[in-house]
């Protein structure tokens, strides 16, 4: 694509980025409608953020993560510009092999013709609209801002929250095609922030399969601070991907919250392979007895890339299994944090939880951070945790040399086969073989085999 690079411009303003969003907020409030069932959320929202700020080290949960090297430019909060694009130039960041549903943002606006909606027995469509028609506002009433905490990030986005996917399957539907949700950034502006909100109500015995990826296409600054919300009622299946392979001047804060009920299974699946900043918050509330909460993580970073998982998973109600599994591998000055915690409450009892993080580090420079917590009040439990730091296993990698394997192929084996346990929980083959791909490029090899 041409014309898309312009020079990085430091913010020179004397207002800061938190005074710029509080008064942006008047003017974004002019625009909506003060009417919209979520007005005085919003309103209320954007008080939390003034009070609270932007978080940061001096926190628990911030501790080994700054915002401040992203945090100094200034960002357009509203676009000024809008800049076309064809869907031949954006093609390869689609899972394109598959049919599938599409909503598309371009600088946070919805592009009708690259995206594929649908009101055919069940909702795939845009925020904005549910916000504002009646026949969607029961939906919004009971599930809008429900499980989404009053946290500063969570709360800015909630101030400004007007744009995103919204996506509502009624009872006993399956979805026979996954759902693509993807926002692309194209560098009209000198520094862009993006606040996409998405809600996702699966009720009482459907099942969806979601994708979601955040895509700068500029070498531009671009700051996402994305919330999703996600309700899997009983019985429901919700298998949801997350692709983050953006550019080096991209940064994304990601605040998933999902609540489920009996006998539900929820599995969100991360893959973290670029971007300068990549901070994922994501929270799992179980409500309910026989409830299967399922995180998956693969990250893959070199150069100076930063990447922090932060999850959290509260075990309500008794006969309930979660399962958390993150790999790492860290090149180059690369930074991973892991910061992962379970809590079993007293009522929970026969809760069987596993957490585990494992982390490769490629040379002496890059670093791992990682904290797996358990906090248990329940005395009938099956729980452990664990994590593990190291470089590739020397005896293995000789193994394979001594068969006629070249060194660089045979290291790239081992680390593909270190992350295949996350892998192999991929529900959508063609997704599994284009996050395969990526791995290989990242670590520079052609792995030479397909799935």
């Amino acid at each position: 694509m041409t014309g898309l690079k312009k020079k990085q411009m430091p913010k020179t303003e004397t207002m800061d980025l938190k005074e710029k969003l509080v008064s942006s907020f008047m003017v974004f409030e002019d625009s909506v409608d003060v009417d919209s069932p979520v007005h005085e959320i919003r309103s209320e929202a954007i008080k939390t953020f003034e009070e609270k700020g932007f978080p940061s080290k001096k926190e628990e949960a911030w501790k080994y993560t700054s915002l401040n090297s992203i945090l100094k430019y200034d960002y357009s909060v509203f676009p000024k510009h809008e800049r076309a694009i064809e869907y031949s130039e954006i093609k390869k960041y689609f899972i394109h092999d598959i049919d599938s549903y599409k909503i598309v943002f371009i600088d946070g606006k919805y592009s009708s013709h690259l995206s594929h909606t649908t009101h055919d027995g069940i909702d795939v469509c845009l925020m904005s609209a549910a916000l504002t028609k009646p026949k969607y506002r029961l939906v919004i009433e009971n599930y809008f801002n429900k499980v989404a905490p009053s946290d500063s990030l969570t709360s800015l986005n909630t101030a400004f929250s007007n744009e995103g996917a919204y996506i509502h399957i009624p009872k006993g539907k399956v979805v026979e095609k996954p759902i693509q949700i993807i926002h692309f950034a194209t560098g009209a502006e000198n520094a862009l922030l993006l606040q996409p909100r998405n809600l996702v109500v699966v009720d009482e015995n459907s099942h969806v399969q979601i994708i979601e990826r955040h895509q700068s296409l500029t070498e531009n600054p671009v700051l996402t601070n994305s919330v999703t919300e996600i309700f899997a009622n009983k019985r429901a299946i919700v298998d949801y991907y997350k692709i983050q392979n953006d550019k080096e001047n991209a940064s994304l804060i990601d605040n998933t919250y999902i609540k489920q009920k009996q006998q539900s299974v929820a599995k969100v699946h991360t893959f973290a392979f670029g971007g300068k900043m990549i901070r994922n918050n994501l929270n799992f509330y179980q409500n309910g007895e026989r409830i299967d909460s399922i995180l998956k993580g693969v990250t893959v970073i070199g150069n100076k890339q930063h990447v922090d998982h932060n999850t959290l998973v509260m075990h309500k109600e008794p006969n309930c299994e979660s399962h958390q599994d993150y790999k790492g591998i860290f090149g180059d000055n690369a930074t991973g944090v892991f910061n992962g915690k379970i809590i079993v409450e007293k009522k929970a009892q026969k809760t069987n939880a596993f957490q585990a993080n494992n982390n490769i580090l490629l040379n002496d420079k890059a670093s791992i951070n990682t904290k797996p917590q358990l906090e248990i009040f329940a005395d009938d439990v099956k729980c452990s945790h664990g994590c593990t730091i190291g470089q590739i296993d020397e005896s293995a990698l000789f193994y394979l040399r001594s068969r006629g394997i070249p060194k660089k192929e045979a290291k790239a084996l081992l680390m593909y086969a270190f992350s295949n346990t996350v892998l192999d929980s991929v529900k959508i083959p063609e997704l599994k073989a284009r996050i395969t791909k990526l791995i290989a490029k990242k670590l520079g090899v052609n792995i030479g085999f397909n799935l």
